[in-house]
């Protein structure tokens, strides 16, 4: 009777849980699901590289003037019991123009297991004017531990051509689609012992605590926030079994994210962003100044008919300065965007005008929000 109840128990709580989770979206518009503004720490991806050499080449290969990719060359063909007379080696006797040095690298993703396969990308390293039409030997790829966690073989694609006037997009840069077959799957120790963590992707104190408010909220008090970029969480005993379960419901829990003021301007698009918690003192803003043009005349002066004079033809430069009437608004206290914006507009100012106003604002400590220029 007790294992029927705690299964009934059981039922009800996932039941819950995840009608809490269909409807993310449902109590606030702007909130956002966990999973976009945190992730769980332990699962990532893990890069990989290593130096191979890519043959088969139509003469865009190395020269021999590349003498690493000669001696790559000879210790190869020891591998396989051809034996090549060391003098060779930075001479005319021993070609490598078919033959290009390469930098392999790839990106080894969270929870591989042996067997898979990923892609790939092959660097030239040395002169090699293209990789067009090569392939890959062998080549083992190891990650910062130094050990092998992949290995990479096959047929580059470089998506360009090269023409007489130079090469068309980069081919001395080529790909693989899941050329390389992982050799070890990586360790999957998530909440083994018990726990997982949260990193924050923007670190923030109120959004860390909310999170943890969320979190516990839906699953009892399992969660804290130990910083703004890390949160703690303690698996419940009825997900024990069940990790995938419990870190899917979690990751879709609403939240709204808190973030500070910012503006952020480009002075060289004249793009201007600002968050919707931006807010001002009251100020005035006064925007005008000079217009000078510059009138180009020609006039051409005629001579009296069987006369002996000559046609003249004279330039004039006209300098016009013309002083604009200042623009002038006054900016009530506010923490509404829309009245910045508006505001700025009223008085007529270009995108790079309003740039200038807001470091001034800023300047003035009238704009309470971090002044951001890129």
């Amino acid at each position: 009777m007790q294992n029927i109840l705690r299964a009934i128990t059981f039922a009800a709580v996932v039941f819950f849980i995840v009608g809490s989770a269909g409807n993310v979206f449902a109590a606030d518009a702007s909130a956002a699901r966990i999973k976009d503004i945190a992730k769980v720490e332990g699962v990532r991806s893990n890069q990989l590289v290593g130096y191979g050499l890519v043959v088969g080449l139509p003469g865009t290969g190395d020269s021999n003037k590349t003498i690493e990719t000669l001696n790559s060359v000879v210790n190869m063909l020891k591998n396989f019991g051809v034996s090549i007379d060391s003098t060779a080696v930075g001479t005319s006797t021993l070609k490598t123009k078919n033959v290009a040095a390469v930098m392999v690298t790839a990106t080894l993703p969270a929870f591989s297991h042996a067997g898979d396969n990923i892609d790939f990308t092959v660097s030239s390293m040395g002169d090699a004017k293209s990789l067009t039409g090569g392939v890959l030997l062998q080549t083992p790829l190891k990650a910062g531990n130094g050990q092998v966690y992949a290995v990479a073989q096959g047929p580059i694609a470089t998506g360009g051509y090269s023409t007489s006037g130079g090469s068309k997009n980069i081919t001395t840069v080529g790909t693989a689609s899941d050329g390389a077959i992982v050799e070890q799957t990586v360790e999957d120790s998530l909440g083994q012992n018990g726990t997982i963590s949260l990193s924050v992707n923007n670190a923030d104190f109120s959004t860390a605590a909310r999170i943890a408010g969320a979190i516990n909220s839906n699953f009892g008090g399992v969660a804290s926030a130990v910083s703004p970029g890390r949160i703690n969480v303690s698996v419940p005993a009825y997900y024990r079994n069940n990790i995938v379960g419990f870190v899917a419901n979690l990751e879709n829990l609403p939240v709204v994210p808190d973030s500070p003021a910012k503006v952020v301007v480009n002075e060289r698009t004249g793009t201007i962003v600002m968050g919707g918690n931006v807010s001002v003192d009251e100020v005035a803003i006064a925007q005008g100044g000079l217009s000078i043009s510059i009138d180009k005349t020609t006039n051409v002066y005629q001579p009296a008919p069987y006369s002996l004079g000559k046609t003249i033809v004279t330039k004039n430069n006209t300098t016009n300065v013309k002083e604009e009437k200042a623009n002038t608004v006054v900016l009530g206290a506010t923490a509404d965007v829309n009245d910045v914006v508006g505001a700025l507009n009223a008085v007529g100012a270009t995108p790079r005008d309003i740039i200038s106003i807001l470091q001034a604002m800023k300047a003035s400590g009238a704009l309470h929000a971090e002044l951001q220029v890129i």
